[in-house]
């Protein structure tokens, strides 16, 4: 029986709720609804005009309606009176197809039909900087090493701890933070669990992390690659398939090198033969690119990958195998949808175990180095937005699995935000050929 929403809140005292959904661009877009209103909007949803937001629609279309999920109801540990709901797009009766929700939903549907369950974590990297974006937070934050740094960490308890606090509570089962490798960087962990709740719960953790660093005077940004001498923010995703029922791990098996069985090499498979395309979604914004294919930081690495390989523990590779039974996939960054991210994996997943694509033999050198860049056989990354959006055009995975509409609508919103990019100068260009 579904929850009635208006009687959550007379039992919890919520005033009011947000009514939320997130475009193609990963942007949160929400209105505030009061309670007395909520059991309309939980049967009729909260209209929005598409052509407001990035969706690839027209003024011209009828109104959508995000039509909230009860279960994902979470309350603002810092303000409880109001109620955050992730909301499924509809127009005309019908799901919106380029909706990032709906179209996780139906990758978990596909892989539902064949008796599987992805579950998942992410592991979401920001920083802490000034209101007006000219540095970091803390001036004190100086090491060439900084990752750990425990006196840093400590300057930003407050913060830190506040998000914690509210991941206790919430009942995500947050299980460690750190100050990560460049200065005025951090991470924040939270238990996996099934695909789709860790999509919500990662829309919601930016929108927390960010409205709780904005109360404590500084500002928090995901963006991947902020600082040009620092380490970007990742968005390591950690992947395991399951039963039906999701007691049973899939891609566990003990008498494997690296713990992992037949269907997961296939599903990693799938990853690294679609890799390059599905960096178009991994890898959204032109900064994206500044992160994975960067020079050295000041740390001494950039602990991002430079091409589409996999290895043991071993974190100069694009996925990882930190233990039996899981990935960490190292190519996402903070700018990735949390929605269509969990969609892409769970896509080429799929496709990898229906083609029983073999991933090959693993490789055990430092990418970082010299071994590293002397391979020849191996497939590089893309170097910039442009060739991963044309990758992932032509991409009989993607246009398969996530359906043409979104495939089409994404490349063309992707097309004129490159476009808008070409139009700028940059203090680069004017210094170096101003006077050719």
């Amino acid at each position: 029986m579904a929850v009635n929403l208006a009687k959550v809140a007379k039992e919890r005292g919520i005033r009011y709720f947000f009514i939320s959904y997130v475009d193609l661009f990963g942007v949160l877009r929400a209105k505030l609804v009061p309670a007395r209103a909520i059991g309309d909007m939980q049967r009729d949803g909260a209209g929005f005009a598409g052509f407001a937001s990035w969706l690839d629609m027209t003024p011209a279309d009828p109104d959508m309606f995000s039509a909230p999920d009860p279960d994902s109801l979470i309350q603002l540990p810092w303000k409880p009176e109001v109620g955050w709901l992730a909301g499924d797009l509809w127009m005309n009766g019908k799901e919106v197809e380029q909706c990032p929700r709906v179209v996780l939903k139906r990758q978990i549907a596909a892989a539902a039909k064949q008796g599987y369950r992805m579950k998942s974590g992410v592991e979401c990297e920001y920083f802490l900087i000034k209101p007006d974006a000219s540095g970091i937070s803390d001036d004190r934050d100086i090491q060439e090493k900084p990752c750990y740094d425990q006196a840093a960490l400590m300057r930003r308890y407050d913060v830190i701890s506040e998000i914690c606090d509210s991941m206790v509570e919430l009942g995500w089962n947050p299980y460690q933070n750190d100050h990560e490798d460049a200065n005025g960087q951090f991470e924040m962990n939270w238990d996996y669990t099934d695909c789709l709740t860790t999509a919500d719960r990662h829309v919601f953790f930016k929108f927390m992390v960010k409205s709780i660093a904005e109360k404590h005077g500084y500002r928090a940004t995901f963006m991947p690659k902020p600082f040009p001498n620092l380490t970007g923010n990742g968005c390591h995703a950690h992947v395991s398939l399951w039963d039906k029922a999701g007691r049973r791990c899939l891609f566990l098996d003990n008498k494997d090198e690296l713990g992992l069985s037949k269907l997961a090499y296939a599903f990693l498979g799938g990853i690294l033969h679609s890799a390059d395309a599905f960096a178009a979604i991994f890898n959204p914004t032109v900064n994206s690119y500044k992160r994975i294919n960067a020079a050295v930081t000041l740390s001494g690495a950039t602990w991002s990958p430079n091409a589409i390989s996999y290895s043991g523990n071993n974190r100069t590779h694009m996925v990882r195998v930190p233990a039996p039974g899981r990935f960490e996939l190292r190519l996402m960054d903070g700018a990735a949808n949390p929605y269509l991210m969990q969609a892409a994996v769970l896509c080429a997943g799929l496709d990898g175990m229906a083609n029983r694509r073999d991933p090959g033999k693993r490789l055990d050198v430092n990418m970082y180095a010299d071994e590293g860049r002397r391979i020849k056989r191996i497939r590089r990354l893309p170097l910039n937005l442009l060739d991963a959006v044309r990758l992932f055009d032509k991409c009989k995975v993607a246009r398969a699995g996530l359906g043409d509409e979104l495939v089409s609508s994404y490349v063309k919103l992707k097309l004129d935000e490159w476009a808008s990019f070409c139009r700028s100068l940059t203090d680069w260009e004017r210094e170096h050929t101003l006077d050719c």
